[in-house]
């Protein structure tokens, strides 16, 4: 199989990635790529009615006028995000 590039910033990304020495082939870096993409999609699928069941909990919140002001909601999640992606990274 052959694959062409035509995006530069892809290109980019992928030079990135190979300069980085994590990384010795084109091939290893969309390997890598795909395989994160399909945890996800597994993660997604395994969480999904977790994350539904959320989603209607905070639609009743906010019918009940109980929502939080979006700038707090901005920073719970950012704080949420690193606390998930340095758990993520830890050993």
């Amino acid at each position: 199989m052959s694959i062409e590039i035509k995006r530069p910033e892809l290109e980019a990304l992928i030079q990135q990635r190979l300069h980085s020495g994590a990384f010795e082939t084109v091939e290893d870096v969309l390997f890598d790529a795909l395989e994160i993409q399909r945890e996800r999609e597994a993660w997604l699928q395994e969480n999904r009615e977790a994350i539904s069941a959320k989603i209607e909990r905070g639609l009743a919140q906010l019918d009940r006028e109980e929502g939080i002001p979006g700038n707090n909601l901005r920073e719970r999640l950012a704080a949420d995000k690193a606390a998930w992606l340095k758990d993520r990274s830890d050993p």
